[in-house]
């Protein structure tokens, strides 16, 4: 779809005539003339190297080299997001820049970044092996401090010992090991470290196991996570020192400490050693920050230069892929000198093409011009509306169900008005009106910002349909006024009811006991139509009564337009033998029924429409009695069941004998018909291909069964589709009682307790009901029921939808996100 501005109402009723032309492009100006076409955005190329493998085609070296500075630039954005830069919108698009020297410049940058990101991760590595260094130090040192104050007391306490008691009453292994040569006791070595605290109980476990219990264990929680140099990110560790004796020991409990991911660091017992080496750590810590501070400022600043400038180079780059991948669609001449491009377009931007040819051909010095031709096809063009901002999305929707064949009648326009009515005719309520209408208001009143921002995907759906949910809030309010509906409660807005008690007994009553005192309530419904819960009231009566006018109106204007589309593609068969039968049958039954219903209206009589339509088929002949509206309607009835009756075997039988006909004598020589006189059943390529004197046989059978389906699809159709209209009354029954509940059961509930809070408690749970029921999901509930009354109920009566899109070379289409 192209954005267009103020359309005239036939733009949207048929699709834009369009050509199929051909280009010939010398190759000096090829990359430029595809480029304004694509500025242009009016012209679909054909892919004329269908045959080839995107590796076999002429521009692929190219392609891969665009590719390759898209992965770059996809790098760039990876670290801006790191910075928390975004993308300036405001590049300087004065300081025009070539492919060339781009792809220069990204590598330079890409090789720039990439040092720096290594120096700085290794820094990074040996800053947080240092902080943890400084830690086993301080920590692993209290253990050792710990223990040696403990040895001295224990050794003070054995001398006062000994001397007080003598060495006979001293324990024999105590004084053995006070005794022994320093020489000869037992070496213990050790391992300090960390380990990550959720696996420290696993640690000591398997230590323990493995080791036979002949190893000892200190662990000391260290209070702030710290960052590990491996991972990279924050973990919560325990300092521990592990003694051990022999070198099998030592061995196993490397490997426990590698298979837990314990970083292991050295260790001194030497007090004035380790004073010294946590000296030296902290100063190396010092140092390594400031080196890092200083290049991270250095990488910012490279980064925030690259965010100025990315947008400006990320167009550059997908608009160049775009070009080349248009530029592998053409193929060369038979002098290899120039390139062949067809493609479609419409016929009013013939002109604007051409002057971008030859805006083209001037400005790369071209001594050739482009050639331009008009070619001529029986091949189904593409289908192309323009749309603008409000119509797109009406569009969108006929769209979702299928994309109207060329020059098909399109039920775009008629949805405009008529999507937005049905679905008000299920929401009419003037006060939940008012609240879709503000909500839509802010989103138009915002449209620059949300259109230039990611948005969620309800929020994006929402948006995107903003013009569709402001006509649907403008005819609810409006059919809401007409239903006299403000959250379900009836105002007298249009001044009193016209009805009042006959007497005081009725002071409670609002249908029963009334009599009409003044004039016709002025504007929509009367207050008192709302009628009692008890029994069924008048509103809901005219709803469902109204319901099935619009229905039968709404499938008559179906197949009126598919009489259009007859008429249009000179179809006389479809005329004479599908819309005449089909107006009789739908008109004999239910235009018959709506008939009825607006001469009760006019007269007020009391007559039963259901016993009527009923007895009409079951006896056709009897006497309507008190049920007759006017006279001669038993006539009238008669005749009406017996034009429907003729209407079937009308439709089924005459069509296929005369397409029969039509074959034999095309292929006996004996008429030479147009082809476009013929139905669709037999099409142009069923003969096109086939040698002279042989064609396929024609298929009697099988064009009476396809006739026979669209008879009875028809027929059943016409009673399944005015029942579904009902739909609109169910809607708005259900929409307005589930509206009155909220009122009374929630916001006058909490009134009658006179208690500040229960009312506050009250007005929030009304407020979010209100919201979440009645303006959220009977919203969705009532779009989802308007959309199919449209894609079945009515579309399935004209419209084929078995087109293609008219998809233009745009840039204004690139993706943002091209990873191709």
């Amino acid at each position: 779809m192209g954005d267009g501005g103020g359309l005239p109402t036939m733009d949207l009723m048929r699709s834009e005539p369009m050509q199929l032309s051909r280009i010939v492009i010398p190759m000096e100006s090829a990359h430029r003339t595809v480029s304004y076409l694509g500025d242009l955005g009016l012209f679909q190329f054909k892919d004329l190297n269908s045959d080839k493998s995107p590796f076999q085609r002429t521009f692929a070296a190219q392609i891969k080299r665009c590719g390759e500075m898209a992965r770059k630039l996809r790098f760039f954005r990876d670290q801006m997001t790191k910075a928390g830069l975004l993308a300036s919108t405001r590049s300087s698009y004065g300081s025009e820049i070539s492919l060339d020297e781009l792809e220069v410049k990204l590598g330079e940058l890409e090789s720039e970044l990439t040092e720096m990101n290594a120096n700085t991760e290794k820094l990074q590595r040996a800053y947080n092996e240092l902080l943890e260094y400084k830690l086993v130090l301080q920590k692993a040192g209290d253990f050792f401090h710990h223990a040696q104050t403990s040895a001295t007391f224990q050794q003070r306490e054995f001398e006062e010992h000994r001397l007080v008691e003598g060495s006979m009453d001293s324990p024999l292994l105590l004084e053995q090991e006070m005794t022994t040569d320093i020489s000869k006791q037992v070496k213990l070595g050790y391992v300090s470290g960390l380990v990550p605290r959720d696996k420290s109980m696993a640690f000591e476990r398997i230590l323990f196991r493995t080791t036979r219990g002949n190893v000892f264990l200190k662990q000391n929680v260290v209070e702030e996570a710290v960052i590990d140099p491996v991972q990279g990110e924050k973990v919560e560790k325990n300092v521990f020192i592990i003694f051990y004796s022999g070198e099998r020991a030592k061995n196993k409990v490397l490997k426990i400490c590698d298979a837990f991911g314990a970083n292991r660091y050295p260790f001194t017992d030497d007090i004035g050693k380790r004073y010294q080496l946590i000296t030296e750590v902290s100063g190396k810590i010092s140092e390594l920050k400031t080196t890092i501070e200083v290049g991270t400022l250095h990488w910012s600043s490279v980064v925030q230069a690259i965010a100025n400038q990315f947008e400006q180079w990320n167009n550059l780059v997908k608009k160049e892929k775009s070009i080349y991948h248009t530029l592998n669609t053409l193929s060369f001449d038979v002098t290899k000198k120039c390139l062949v491009a067809e493609g479609w377009h419409p016929v009013f931007a013939t002109t604007q093409i051409q002057k971008a040819l030859q805006r083209a051909t001037v400005d790369s010095n071209s001594q050739v011009g482009a050639i331009f031709e008009i070619l001529h096809s029986k091949e189904s063009p593409p289908t192309y509306f323009r749309t603008n901002k409000v119509t797109s999305a009406f569009q969108e929707i006929v769209d979702a169900y299928g994309v109207a064949k060329y020059q098909e009648a399109n039920p775009g326009l008629y949805t405009i008005v008529t999507f937005p009515f049905l679905f008000a005719v299920m929401f009419g309520d003037w006060g939940h009106g008012i609240c879709l209408l503000l909500a839509t208001l802010f989103l138009i009143l915002r449209e620059k910002k949300y259109s230039s921002q990611k948005l969620g995907d309800i929020m994006e759906m929402a948006f995107g349909g903003r013009y569709v949910i402001l006509m649907m809030s403008i005819f609810s309010i409006y059919t809401g006024l007409i239903y006299n509906e403000f959250f379900s409660v009836p105002f007298e807005l249009f001044g009193r009811s016209a009805y009042d008690c006959r007497d005081p007994s009725c002071r409670d009553a609002t249908t029963i006991g009334m009599i009409k005192v003044r004039d016709t309530y002025p504007f929509g419904v009367d207050p008192m139509w709302h009628g009692t819960r008890s029994e069924l009231p008048f509103l809901n009566s005219l709803k469902m009564k109204m319901s099935i006018l619009l229905g039968v109106a709404q499938m008559n204007l179906g197949i009126i337009l598919s009489y259009f589309n007859a008429k249009f593609f000179k179809n006389d068969l479809n005329i004479r033998y599908q819309f005449i039968p089909q107006m009789i049958f739908l008109n004999s039954l239910f235009g018959y029924l709506s008939l009825l219903i607006i001469v009760k209206w006019c007269t007020g009589s009391q007559a039963d429409l259901y016993h009527v339509m009923i007895y009409m088929f079951l006896s056709p002949t009897d006497d309507l009695g008190e049920n007759q509206l006017f006279w001669g309607q038993k006539y009238l009835q008669i005749l009406l069941l017996l034009l429907a009756l003729v209407a079937v075997p009308w439709m089924l039988i005459p069509k296929p004998l005369l397409l029969k006909k039509q074959h034999e004598e095309r292929h006996q020589g004996r008429a030479y018909a147009p082809l476009y006189t013929l139905d669709e059943n037999i099409e142009e390529s069923d003969f096109s291909d086939k040698p002279h004197g042989e064609h396929e046989e024609f298929e009697f059978s099988e064009v009476l069964v396809h006739q026979l389906i669209h008879t009875i699809e028809f027929v059943l159709g016409s009673v399944s589709n005015t029942a579904s209209y009902l739909r609109l009354w169910a809607l708005s029954l259900a929409h307005s009682e589930l509206s009155s509940v909220f009122y009374e059961k929630v916001l006058l509930l909490a009134w009658g307790f006179n208690n500040l809070v229960i009312l506050i408690i009250g007005i929030i749970v009304f407020v979010f009901a209100t919201v979440g029921v009645l303006l959220v999901m009977e919203t969705l509930s009532a779009f989802l029921h308007a959309l199919r009354l449209h894609w079945v109920e009515f579309q399935n009566k004209f419209y084929e939808g078995d087109g293609y899109k008219f998809s233009p070379f745009s840039f204004a289409t690139i993706s943002e996100e091209d990873d191709n």
